[in-house]
């Protein structure tokens, strides 16, 4: 017999859902291995925006919130719980106005910058380099660092590398040691400027390759410290960048080129676009949207495997998530949003989309990780919530370098609603690094469930166990009085018949492993 778990109130969803529409069938073919999805997939991004850190990451040693060196322990421990592979830092917009050496020495002397891109508010420099490498090394993760193109000088860039990673008697590793870090930090990645057609200098395409060529021949990480260059490349719809950064960029330390695209539903029939109180239409508006990430990725690594036919490049979508009016009452510039269901939902379909493209996409880093855009956390004071973006995480932890397999979708209903429809189902499938096969699929239909019909070539599909994440509202978000109203809960079925179907709640992500 089938069997499936839920919580009460998933149960009477998943009993109240029509299940009209033909069963879906899956195909996952398990002899075909694919790219390894590598885990910086799951990347993720603070910048020094609002409350992104300061108050929602940092508080400071003697902050009467319980920390370690300054960094909130209830936040750094729900994000280890996500295995955060990687970590952005400053920037965004603020790395083009970063100056490293604000953010070193005594904090008290540190001067007092205005942040011109995020609300004008004071920056004080109390996170720098080693606080952030605090964090890093807190959260068992990997530093992205992003340096500063636009208004900085090569000279500085220079001395930021060689400040972060030299040893031996250089005297900016002797400056370092003074600082209370005698052994380099280890600098996964390096980006060379950020939104070079935009907040990083409204350059055009051949002026950014021209400084990317002369700042990176200046840029020499210690040997040993298999530093990773990102060049900063287009966003949305224009391949340009990435065509020209691909062909055009002759330096040696050249690993990939960043990609940016944010995903809006448009604002309803008031004028409004926001993050919750919306009807279907904009939610399927927004999932139409997100959907568009495929097309981009396609068609910018299109422009990559002309000029770079032994994929060395990687594509890095170093910023993606969706952004909506800011929250009422909040300050201006700090781009606070509640996240809802709808968000988990973006949050599903483009990891799908990237283990898809896993060849080319090598890290992602969702915007942002505390407080800002599409958040995993939401704090205020000493309070703490985890959103239903954290929770779609959490459940692609198997993810995580796993090796993608191919997975066959037919008769995949649209899900359609006026004049705009979408693939009700999204799949994908990877064999997990503990020998485990996991399927993910997303019902984006709010009002209809689906059948799924698992088959696995070459062996017989016997259960399938994980989690589903679904709730009572398109918009449910979960807030410091009911922190639980989205969470994921337990899911189990059993084939029967020698088949093994796996239903489907409406508007739901459910991610298990099959049982071969």
């Amino acid at each position: 017999m089938k069997i499936y778990r839920y919580t009460a109130m998933a149960a009477a969803m998943f009993a109240a859902s029509a299940y009209a529409a033909p069963q879906v069938g899956v195909t996952i073919e398990a002899a075909k291995p694919g790219p390894v999805i590598s885990k910086y997939v799951y990347g993720q991004f603070a910048e020094h925006l609002g409350t992104g850190i300061y108050g929602g990451l940092w508080v400071g040693p003697d902050s009467r919130i319980p920390n370690t060196r300054g960094w909130r322990n209830d936040v750094v421990g729900a994000l280890k719980e996500l295995r955060v592979p990687v970590v952005r830092w400053p920037g965004g917009c603020f790395a083009d106005q970063y100056h490293w050496r604000d953010g070193i020495g005594p904090r008290s002397e540190r001067p007092v910058r205005i942040n011109t891109n995020w609300g004008g508010v004071d920056e004080d420099n109390a996170v720098g380099t080693h606080e952030f490498f605090e964090l890093v090394e807190q959260l068992g993760t990997d530093a992205y660092v992003n340096g500063n193109l636009g208004s900085g000088s090569v000279q500085e860039m220079a001395e930021w590398v060689e400040y972060l990673t030299a040893g031996g008697k250089s005297s900016l590793a002797a400056l370092r040691a003074r600082n209370g870090h005698p052994a380099p930090f280890k600098v996964a990645f390096f980006g060379v400027g950020n939104e070079g057609w935009g907040c990083g200098g409204n350059m055009r395409v051949e002026q950014y390759a021209d400084a990317y060529n002369r700042y990176v021949s200046f840029l020499h990480p210690a040997p040993g410290s298999n530093t990773q260059f990102i060049a900063a490349g287009g966003h949305d719809e224009d391949t340009s960048w990435t065509d020209y950064l691909s062909s055009k960029i002759q330096v040696g330390r050249f690993d990939g080129i960043s990609f940016h695209y944010y995903t809006s539903p448009g604002a309803d029939k008031n004028g409004k676009f926001g993050a919750t109180g919306f009807d279907e239409s904009r939610w399927i508006w927004t999932l139409s949207q997100t959907r568009r990430m495929e097309g981009f990725i396609a068609n910018n690594v299109a422009k990559m495997d002309q000029h770079d036919k032994k994929k060395k490049l990687a594509f890095v979508v170093d910023e993606w998530g969706t952004w909506y009016e800011p929250e009422a009452g909040s300050p201006p510039g700090f781009l606070v949003q509640q996240n809802s269901l709808r968000d988990a939902m973006v949050a599903a379909l483009n990891f799908n989309i990237f283990h898809a493209h896993a060849d080319r996409v090598r890290m992602t880093s969702i915007a942002q990780m505390v407080n800002v855009l599409q958040a995993m956390i939401r704090t205020d004071g000493d309070k703490m919530v985890l959103t239903p973006t954290y929770h779609a995480f959490k459940m692609y932890v198997p993810f995580q370098d796993a090796t993608s397999v191919p997975v066959k979708l037919e008769n995949n209903p649209q899900y359609t609603l006026g004049e705009v429809s979408i693939p009700a189902v999204s799949a994908s499938a990877a064999r997990g690094k503990d020998g485990k096969l996991y399927l993910a699929l997303v019902n984006t239909n709010p009002r209809e469930g689906a059948e799924i019909a698992v088959a696995v070539d070459g062996a017989k599909a016997s259960s399938a166990s994980g989690t589903v994440l679904t709730a009572a509202a398109m918009d449910a978000h979960n807030t410091y009085a009911a922190p639980g109203v989205v969470a994921p809960a337990p899911y189990e079925a059993a084939a029967s018949g020698g088949k093994l179907v796996l239903k489907l709640p409406a508007k739901s992500i459910v991610v298990v492993a099959v049982r071969e």
